[in-house]
């Protein structure tokens, strides 16, 4: 399974992308650079300014481009904000708030387990939220 990541933002986004990147290469995965196809792309998104939504939206278009059957998730504080309208963007295949971050490896397995084996045939956008999680 290749991953590709995008940070944008602050030190903490880039610190929490390392620790993503990590999860993901002790489950056997291949990081491979964000402009090579790969099987997933997680960005890591900020939303200190529109501009950097802006930058968002086009990274998420620009590798579903380059990857059209890629699962894009998307998480970091733009994610934790705006769930709603990224998850009304056709491009985008899982939403993930700043407090779920530790679950993205999991979900992107998932993702591609049932893109693999055909197992579900909802393709709508998956978006976790805490309570759900939590059992609320």
């Amino acid at each position: 399974m290749k991953i590709a990541f995008h940070t944008l933002g602050c030190k903490v986004n880039q610190y929490e992308t390392e620790a993503m990147k990590e999860e993901f290469l002790s489950r056997g995965a291949e990081i491979v650079g964000e402009d090579e196809a790969a099987d997933a792309y997680v960005i890591n998104t900020c939303t200190v300014t529109s501009v950097a939504d802006s930058k968002s939206r086009k990274y998420i278009r620009r590798m579903k481009k380059l990857s059209p059957d890629s699962v894009m998730v998307v998480t970091g504080c733009y994610a934790q904000t705006a769930s709603e309208e990224l998850e009304a963007m056709p491009d985008v295949d899982i939403v993930i708030g700043n407090n779920l971050k530790s679950t993205i490896c999991e979900e992107v397995m998932n993702a591609l387990e049932i893109r693999k084996t055909g197992n579900e045939t909802d393709t709508e956008t998956r978006v976790l939220t805490f309570s759900e999680l939590v059992g609320y």
